[in-house]
């Protein structure tokens, strides 16, 4: 027996490489090492999102509410300088009560009814042509020849109403009243002819129960 053989627990002597027979060498765990070395890029990364985000997040907001506070700014003016006017033809029987025939194919119609136990009254505007104008007039039993040039035949008051600029300085402005018995309408009707081809009719038709 040698003396390997009678102690067996002895430790064996490094190979010439210095790799121990039985495991790794004393320099520690290499899956250790590539872990930590590993870790940072992604911290940094990680970091550099978190920190985008906190800038990007806020400015964002900031953006969105300037946006919707602009376009309520913008939707504020219009209603105010609406005031109350509805886009459109007015219906068949409004137009047949207060005797407002507005004429086929016209533009930028707008109307507004206001009732009491007194009076009720329908504003309404268009845009139309000459045939259209004279078409309009001769429905309600009149003509062109009835408009009196330069004169506004709408009160300031009935204009304030619905956001009316009408009697302005600088435009060509044309009107005439039409006053029937009770209980048909009273007309008051006033028109631009800025553009001739295609005046503008601004109407107020009041029928007293």
């Amino acid at each position: 027996m040698t003396a390997a053989e009678q102690r067996p627990g002895a430790p064996m002597p490094p190979a010439a490489d210095g790799r121990h027979p039985d495991g790794p060498t004393s320099g520690g765990s290499t899956s250790g090492g590539s872990t930590s070395g590993g870790g940072r890029p992604s911290r940094r990364w990680l970091k550099a999102v978190i920190v985008f985000l906190l800038i990007a997040i806020p400015a964002g907001y900031l953006v969105i509410s300037a946006i919707q506070s602009r376009n309520g700014g913008e939707e504020k003016a219009e209603a105010a300088s609406a005031k109350g006017l509805s886009a459109g033809y007015p219906t068949r029987v409004q137009r047949r009560i207060y005797d407002v025939p507005v004429p086929p194919h016209s533009k930028k119609v707008a109307f507004y009814e206001t009732n009491s136990w007194k009076v009720s009254s329908l504003y309404v505007q268009f845009v139309t042509d000459r045939d259209g104008l004279d078409s309009f007039l001769h429905r309600i039993g009149t003509g062109r020849s009835a408009l009196d040039k330069g004169k506004v035949t709408i009160t300031g008051a009935q204009a304030k109403k619905v956001g009316w600029q009408v009697g302005e300085a600088g435009h060509d402005w044309a009107g005439m009243e039409l006053k029937q018995k009770d209980p048909q309408p009273k007309l008051r009707i006033t028109v631009k002819f800025d553009n001739p081809a295609h005046p503008k009719v601004y109407v107020v038709s009041t029928v007293t129960p």
